[in-house]
């Protein structure tokens, strides 16, 4: 597998992951909601920046896998170097816009659950719409996919007798050169330190605590991914009212019961373990990434 698809797919894993032990006081949902039902994402939902409490969240194994902004880097860049090579065939090939670090999803925006607030208010626990540099390059390359006759099409993508194209062969050549490091050990430890935090003993508390909260508010969850993962949720775009309680009231009973600090200070501590207990592996890690984004930007310098 390639650096590239190994980072991708241990960004998904932690996605998916992802997706003050008091008790709590007062309702766990005061109020009606503040927003509209809508469709997540849709044209007339506004895309609010991402909330501090996701962006300020991190763990020590972040370090070892390109975030959410370096892939957008290393994306660019592979799209300069495609565009070259279909040139070099004689074929035209449109760069999509770049995409601003700060654009990106938070890397850690759903490891905990929805903590905010405001983006429970709009989308409930339906993933929030892409902010607006994401979008126009996704467009762009629909569009100019669309676009490609059956000779650019091969050209960029290859045939079934010869698969690759130049798509292929951009990845190729700006992973080409990367020191060796073992990312499948940085996606088995992103698992196994995610269980092993989960049977920490304060995590179980905070759990517990902020279980009682929910249940205040007339909800029934030993925990918050069971919240939202509820399959009433993934039932297509269409976000509810009695969606939007609930995950404003799940945000709530976090904040009451600090379960994000706790879950993320048990966390902290687990990884940390794991990296100190083969520290050349993830010296190795940490060396690639580095080397694979400082690649990126060198062609997008030249570009």
């Amino acid at each position: 597998m390639s650096v590239r698809s190994r980072a991708a797919a241990t960004g998904a894993a932690v996605l998916v992951l992802a997706c003050a032990v008091t008790g709590c006081a007062g309702d766990a949902d005061a109020g009606p909601p503040r927003a509209e039902p809508s469709k997540a994402g849709g044209p007339t939902a506004p895309v609010p920046p991402p909330g501090k409490e996701a962006t300020e969240i991190s763990v020590p194994l972040d370090r070892y896998g390109p975030s959410p902004g370096e892939l957008e880097t290393i994306r660019a860049a592979e799209d300069v170097l495609t565009g070259r090579c279909m040139r070099g065939k004689g074929v035209e090939w449109k760069t999509a816009p770049r995409v601003p670090g700060e654009e990106t999803q938070p890397r850690n925006r759903r490891r905990y659950g929805v903590v905010e607030p405001r983006i429970a208010e709009i989308y409930g626990y339906h993933m929030p719409a892409e902010r607006p540099a994401v979008a126009r390059r996704a467009a762009a390359e629909k569009a100019r996919e669309k676009g490609l006759g059956a000779a650019a099409r091969k050209a960029a993508h290859g045939s079934g007798k010869a698969p690759g194209g130049c798509v292929r062969k951009a990845k190729e050549t700006l992973t080409r050169g990367l020191p060796d490091a073992d990312y499948g050990l940085l996606d088995s430890t992103l698992g196994a330190t995610y269980d092993r935090a989960l049977k920490e003993p304060e995590v179980v508390r905070v759990f517990r605590a902020w279980s009682a909260c929910m249940k205040k508010g007339g909800y029934d969850y030993p925990g918050p991914m069971q919240a939202i993962t509820d399959a009433r949720w993934r039932k297509g775009d269409h976000v509810s009212r009695e969606e939007i309680r609930q995950a404003r009231a799940d945000v709530r009973c976090k904040e009451r019961t600090g379960l994000v600090a706790v879950w993320n200070a048990a966390e902290t501590r687990v990884q940390r373990a794991a990296v100190k207990a083969e520290p050349a592996a993830f010296e190795k890690l940490e060396k690639a990434r580095s080397a694979w984004v400082d690649a990126a930007k060198r062609v997008l310098e030249k570009a």
